[in-house]
């Protein structure tokens, strides 16, 4: 019996180096690439900045990377959900130009105005570069699903520099209802891994003040649930939307370089005709405004008309960041109706707003409390898994699975789909044990 359990336990031992060391390994080069793209986000956004007549050139930068995309990434377009799809379904290797040309693409679209974010790309990033790994290791398909999720962690935690909400957020996206645990360790080990490299390295990230976190009282509750649900309307109607301009765009305009071309131009002539230069890029310094002082209720539907534009036609770059935004201004707006503080609500639309578009509550709720203190927790806690509810069978990523619904009324076991719908068996994970040691997922 003893030599039984020194065995399991020898042999746990070697599980647990064996992830900790690849996913080390993959941290390193995928925190390495992001915070070379953070510097090169830097570099665009002061650029135009500095030379606001760079918006102009969005069209035909809009151009260049639709045909980029037409010439060398048709395989690659689909983006996170191409690594959704290859964890669930594994048919071939992210190809590795996945990499750069969702770096350039971001660079350039941020460079000339486009309303994008930059999470799309970090978690291409992780995950291209993960899935040469497993390449040139020539691991086993469950092992290739792990090492997929470690970069997706990696390239995530590293941008935002939130290692906790990114190891969890990979596990989280990928189904809605359940998490993957035999993915955690790896995933937590790659966050916090990249998160360091990130910081040895130079990379800063803007902290987001709220001064003082009221005690938790019935109003608060009370205004949590209303405020998440407004929140996980505002998520629902921003995936609906870029959905449907992005189906509408590809149904009119068959020749793929002309959509951002035509993207580009509505959002360049509206920002240089209105000023409305507040509203392109990731905005930053407007989600810093929202915790510090009232800003006009109308900043988060421009926020939001601005990345469907963007995003819907083809530039490349994320939501997530837009989401913030959005979030930010609308709990900003909010604030004063709900009677809860200016920085409380900023900081809590910021989050749950993103978990109702990508259904994430826990990885939403950690990142909160990774950003605004744990204090934060209760109120972000309850506000998040309101907006996942209000935000219904929806999502910006429609590779992510339906495994479990969300309330009774729902269809368990469902894929998203890009026109919105939910369709077709979702394959279902059960989690066994290996021959190996190792813990691994079949579909049955």
């Amino acid at each position: 019996m003893k030599s039984i359990k020194l065995f399991e336990q020898t042999e746990l031992l070697l599980y647990v180096g064996k992830w900790t060391l690849l996913s080390t390994v993959v941290a390193v080069i995928v925190g390495a690439t992001t915070t070379f793209f953070l510097f090169a986000l830097d570099w665009a956004t002061n650029s135009r900045d500095s030379y606001r007549w760079l918006i102009w050139m969005l069209p035909g930068a809009g151009f260049l990377v639709g045909w980029l995309y037409l010439q060398f990434g048709r395989h690659v377009d689909s983006g996170i959900n191409l690594l959704i799809d290859e964890i669930y379904d594994p048919k071939t290797f992210v190809p590795l130009r996945m990499a750069p040309l969702a770096l350039g693409s971001t660079v350039v679209s941020h460079l000339f105005g486009a309303s994008v974010g930059r999470e799309g790309t970090a978690v291409q990033i992780g995950g291209a570069l993960a899935d040469q790994v497993t390449k040139l290791l020539r691991l086993g398909q469950e092992s290739r699903r792990i090492v997929l999720m470690v970069g997706i962690s990696a390239g995530f935690a590293s941008v935002f520099g939130t290692p906790l909400a990114g190891a969890i957020w990979s596990l989280e996206v990928l189904a809605i209802g359940r998490l993957r645990y035999n993915a955690l360790l790896p995933c937590m080990v790659s966050a916090t891994v990249a998160d360091q490299v990130g910081t040895m390295l130079g990379a800063h990230h803007t902290v987001y003040l709220i001064p003082t976190i009221p005690q938790l009282s019935i109003w608060g509750t009370v205004a949590m649930i209303l405020a998440g649900g407004v929140f996980g309307l505002t998520g629902k109607l921003f995936a609906e939307a870029t959905h449907a301009v992005s189906r509408q765009m590809k149904k009119s305009i068959p020749y793929a370089p002309l959509r951002p071309f035509i993207g580009g131009l509505f959002v360049a002539g509206t920002v240089m005709f209105f000023g409305a230069d507040r509203y392109i890029g990731l905005g930053v310094p407007t989600i810093v405004e929202a915790f510090e002082k009232p800003l006009p209720s109308y900043d988060f539907a421009a926020k939001m008309l601005f990345t469907i534009a963007s995003v819907g036609s083809g530039f490349k770059g994320g939501e997530v960041t837009p989401l913030f935004y959005i979030g930010a201004t609308l709990g900003n707006a909010l604030a004063p109706v709900l009677h809860m503080p200016y920085p409380l609500l900023a900081g809590i639309g910021f989050v749950a707003v993103f978990a109702g578009a990508t259904n994430t509550p826990v990885a939403s709720t950690l990142m909160a409390m990774e950003l605004f203190g744990a204090e934060a927790g209760v109120y972000a806690g309850v506000a998040c898994v309101v907006s996942y509810l209000f935000s219904g069978q929806t999502s910006i990523y429609h590779s992510q699975r339906f495994v479990q619904a969300k309330h009774g009324h729902a269809t368990d076991n469902m894929r998203l789909e890009a026109d919105g719908a939910v369709k077709h068996p979702a394959p279902e994970m059960s989690s066994i044990d290996d021959s190996d040691g190792s813990c691994r997922d079949k579909v049955r």
